[in-house]
């Protein structure tokens, strides 16, 4: 059964027997929140807000080591090492077909450098200033972390607060403790328009 996560738990990545786990699926939902509008707002309409999924790579200091490598998303889906792969780009929200999730990012443990410490899940909305759109547009955001081998839900966090006049998210990060990995679900907000922002926070 998945353990649903508070902000801030974090828990080891390993299988029912103990074992590290090494295939995941990091998989980010949300829908967005429907409008009112037409006469005296009566009439609510779905608005479609294009949220970006993204990884961002970093060493022990908490630094982006290779910017041109270590940073996953829409225009750049795979890391050199194949230990990350971004699964596509979804425009308006919701499930992307064939997924249960709004997009999803496969990582392989096993690829990841040793010089990587962090792998850091972001969120932002696409063009949200020209768009006046922010978080508050959306519901039901979460994060879960999938077993590839056995396609079970380890765990979820469900970010619940009220996100209005945000416009990006640190969703939550995969971590290095020891020999380990663990996953911190994170859910801190920010006003960062774009993943060049996003970057900047780790340059």
């Amino acid at each position: 059964m998945a353990i649903s996560l508070q902000k801030g738990q974090k828990i080891d990545l390993s299988k029912k027997d103990g074992s590290q786990l090494t295939n995941i699926l990091v998989g980010l939902g949300w829908k967005e929140v429907k409008q009112g509008g037409g006469l005296l707002g009566l009439f609510k309409q779905k608005v479609d807000v294009d949220i970006d999924a993204s990884v961002i790579m970093v060493g022990a200091d908490g630094k982006i080591i290779n910017v041109k490598d270590d940073v996953i998303f829409f225009n750049h889906k795979d890391h050199s090492t194949g230990c990350i792969h971004h699964c596509g780009d979804n425009l308006v929200g919701g499930k992307m077909d064939g997924m249960e999730d709004s997009e999803q990012i496969k990582v392989d443990l096993k690829k990841v450098p040793q010089s990587i410490h962090r792998i850091i899940f972001v969120v932002n909305i696409y063009d949200c200033v020209k768009r006046k759109q922010h978080f508050g547009m959306v519901e039901n955001a979460y994060i879960r972390i999938v077993d590839e081998g056995s396609k079970e839900t380890i765990a979820s966090y469900n970010l619940t607060e009220d996100y209005s006049g945000k416009t990006a998210m640190i969703v939550g990060e995969i971590y290095r403790s020891g020999s380990e990995w663990k996953f911190n679900a994170i859910g801190q907000p920010g006003y960062e328009p774009g993943i060049v922002d996003l970057v900047q926070k780790y340059a």
